[in-house]
């Protein structure tokens, strides 16, 4: 893949993924009006609505020091500077300055600058974009527990799943199951109803790879594959929906579907 833009669609970028960060965290904050802290949240099992906020808070306040400083090799270690809450009534606003600092982050550092990063590409803006989706799939685990029906914008679901797909094959140290995606040229394929989010999975001997489909690539049949509108492929992919859904329409290799989602767990 071209590591300049590895995932293949430049509709939305660092500029879109910085202000979304804000916008997912303001709605996240939303949603913890009035809720009680200790609710369990239906994506995360065994957490609790509080600790959703201290992780998603703490990945946030980590990825913003890792872009404040460009790191050039993987970090010795995680610990950052959190500043908790004293108080249970708290939790809303350390989230909101959780990402107050990564506007901070994201204002000083140039998104095409260089720095080590677990996926694909190895430059800034890596870190912005996964900071989106950590946070914006967060926002619907918070809004599922208070009983709320998660809306996620078409383009940044497309944007989401492509992100995933992309990134997936290097999150090996911390998906250990993923290293069995291995196949014999399977094909697996992901597609939007609602965008043009099209996507070829292709496994091989050594591992898997992703690839947009467009033009003539787009009318290339597979093995397996899998419909529904972006923001379901989205949950879908990240273990939030069932893929016997009734939103989601999976057909072809019946086997190669289910090693595909036993192990791609994120």
């Amino acid at each position: 893949m071209n590591s300049s833009h590895p995932a293949g669609r430049a509709a939305v970028g660092p500029a879109v993924h910085r202000a979304a960060v804000a916008t997912e965290t303001a709605a996240f904050v939303a949603a913890l009006d009035g809720a009680d802290l200790s609710a369990p949240v239906p994506g995360c099992p065994e957490w609790t609505l509080r600790d959703l906020v201290r992780h998603t808070g703490s990945v946030q306040r980590l990825f913003s020091v890792l872009l404040r400083r460009l790191v050039q090799e993987p970090p010795r270690s995680r610990e950052v500077e959190l500043d908790l809450p004293t108080a249970e009534d708290g939790w809303a606003d350390w989230l909101s300055a959780s990402a107050a600092e990564a506007a901070d982050a994201f204002a000083a550092t140039d998104p095409d600058a260089p720095m080590w990063a677990w996926g694909v590409d190895q430059h800034a803006r890596f870190w912005m974009r996964r900071m989106l989706f950590e946070t914006l799939v967060h926002r619907t685990d918070a809004e599922r527990a208070v009983g709320r029906r998660p809306v996620i914008d078409p383009a940044l679901a497309t944007d989401g799943v492509d992100e995933f797909l992309a990134n997936l094959p290097f999150a090996t140290s911390f998906a250990p199951h993923v290293a069995r995606l291995r196949g014999k040229d399977e094909t697996l394929r992901f597609r939007c109803t609602d965008t043009d989010g099209d996507w070829l999975v292709r496994l091989r001997p050594d591992g898997f790879v992703a690839e947009p489909r467009t033009g003539d690539a787009a009318a290339e049949s597979a093995d397996a594959g899998v419909r529904g509108t972006a923001a379901d492929l989205l949950l879908l992919v990240y273990g939030r929906l069932d893929r016997g859904a009734d939103t989601v329409e999976t057909t072809g290799d019946e086997e190669l579907l289910t090693r595909w989602f036993t192990n791609s767990a994120f």
